[in-house]
C-alpha cells in the first residue's frame, strides 16, 4: 500500500471530446482523463504481478473538476490505498500545474492468467 505511479501528458487535439468526428471543446476530454487514470493505476500494479498473474480493471470512477486546454501539461498520480488477496484499489488525482483537475478511484482484480483466459474465451 502507498505505492504510486505517475503519468504526464501534454493535451493534444486528439485528446479533445469529439462526437461523430466533430470536436465539441478544445480541452482535455473526460475519456482521455479516464485512459490516463487507468494507465497510472496499471503502473502501480504491474511491477507486483507474479508471472502467472494478470490484473483486470473492474471499476473506475471519475470527477472531472476543471478543463485543461490544448497545450497544457496534465499529471495523473495513482496511489494504492487498499490491497487484499484479490483486489488493488487506487486513489487517483490529476493536476494541471498545481490546479486539481480530476479525482477518482480505480479497482483492479488480480487473477491467475489461466482463469482470465478462460473468462475471456467464455465471452467470445
Amino acid at each position: 500500500m502507498g505505492n504510486e505511479a505517475e503519468v504526464e501528458v501534454e493535451v493534444t487535439p486528439e485528446m479533445c471530446p469529439a462526437f461523430d468526428g466533430v470536436v465539441v471543446h478544445p480541452i482535455y476530454s473526460t475519456w482521455s482523463l479516464a485512459h490516463h487514470m487507468e494507465l497510472a493505476a496499471r503502473q502501480v500494479l504491474a511491477p507486483h504481478l507474479e508471472e502467472h498473474e494478470e490484473g483486470i480493471g473492474t471499476h473506475l470512477s471519475i470527477d472531472h473538476l476543471a478543463p485543461s486546454p490544448i497545450g497544457k501539461r496534465v499529471r495523473v498520480v495513482a496511489r494504492c490505498v487498499e490491497v487484499d488477496d484479490r483486489r488493488v484499489i487506487c486513489e487517483i488525482n490529476a493536476y494541471e500545474g498545481a490546479r486539481h483537475i480530476g479525482k477518482g478511484m480505480q479497482v483492479q482484480r488480480v487473477l491467475p492468467k489461466t482463469v482470465l483466459k478462460a473468462l475471456i474465451e467464455r465471452h467470445q
